[in-house]
């Protein structure tokens, strides 16, 4: 019995010192490991971040010319002009025969929308609020891509003037088969206590009751098989400190395109949204101050805001049957990386 205790005891200095040996072994080659990596920091210094250029052609980058224009903004007076056209984006019939009612269509993301839709075969209606001469730039884009275009001119926070836009769009065309929620109402205000009631108010007007109006005088026209697309934004899912308001309309318009989606699954409709970062549009010079904009979109991982062609094709895919006939009720965030 008394050798077996003591094999017992020698088999245990054994598996410890096994043990010792192996932590010692482990942590020798953490150390390799770690002074491996040291060495090739100090050889190679971190370098700066350059704005990611992953596009088919180069997209300007901050930092941009010192402005601060008028509300609401025109686009052809943004330096540098905001891109739109997308000429390596082809076309192949995804909305072939369609007809879209594309809010704020006359510039920024909605211009590029409504040219890529006209692209993929789609007829376009586009509502604007004051900017006729960016209406008619698009209205030209897009009958340059052999489809047709009317302009409509409206709030959208009014109710009656969505009701007139949809039903000009159905009289011109006979048909609604794709909306497409985006006008906006954006103003930063970094003091909370400087929110105006009505600085408030139009904005919630603008951005919720105008996609909320338009959805409503939109769906008893649409078939089954139509798509309605919200234009959010990351704001509505990180918040920004600066724009309580406006990041207050975005979430709401997450959480009123998901509740949507499931009332109207029935009836053969979709509804998505698209949650876009920085994009370079009338929107944010007609906003932020001249030295802010300057380095408008450096903050993101890509140092550089989106132009609006890299955002349009997001809302083809989603208004496209072809391509998204099993997507409602998402938000797709397009916002540069993480």
């Amino acid at each position: 019995m008394l050798d077996k205790t003591r094999k017992s005891a020698k088999d245990g200095a054994a598996t410890e010192k096994g043990a010792k040996d192996d932590a010692s072994a482990a942590a020798s080659k953490q150390r390799r490991i770690q002074a491996g990596v040291d060495a090739r920091d100090k050889a190679s210094p971190e370098e700066k971040p350059k704005p990611a250029q992953l596009g088919a052609r180069k997209y300007p980058e901050p930092p941009f010319p010192k402005q601060h224009h008028p509300k609401p903004g025109i686009e052809d007076r943004i330096e540098p002009v905001p891109l739109y056209d997308a000429p390596f984006y082809l076309g192949s019939k995804k909305l072939d025969g369609k007809v879209a009612l594309v809010t704020g269509g006359d510039s920024g993301i909605g211009r590029a929308v409504a040219v890529l839709f006209a692209r993929e075969g789609a007829d376009i209606a586009i509502s604007y609020l004051t900017e006729r001469r960016d209406a008619e730039t698009t209205k030209k884009a897009v009958e340059s891509e052999g489809r047709r275009c009317i302009t409509i001119a409206g709030d959208v926070s009014k109710r009656t003037n969505c009701m007139k836009a949809v039903a000009r769009t159905v009289k011109e065309f006979g048909r609604i088969d794709v909306l497409v929620n985006n006008a906006a109402f954006q103003i930063h205000s970094e003091k909370f206590e400087d929110l105006t009631p009505e600085h408030f108010d139009t904005t919630l007007k603008t951005n919720l009751y105008g996609y909320f109006h338009m959805a409503q005088a939109a769906i008893p026209h649409m078939e089954p098989g139509s798509s309605i697309i919200n234009t959010g934004s990351v704001t509505g899912i990180d918040g920004s400190k600066e724009l309580v308001d406006y990041s207050m309309t975005k979430g709401g318009i997450h959480a009123f395109t998901r509740a949507l989606s499931g009332n109207l699954l029935a009836r053969g409709i979709r509804v998505n949204a698209v949650a876009p970062g920085p994009v370079w549009t009338p929107l944010n010079p007609s906003d932020k101050e001249a030295g802010d904009i300057s380095q408008f979109g450096a903050k993101t991982p890509m140092k550089r805001p989106a132009q609006p062609e890299e955002i349009a094709p997001a809302y083809v895919f989603l208004a496209s049957p072809h391509c998204s006939s099993y997507i409602t009720g998402e938000i797709l965030p397009i916002i540069g990386g993480y």
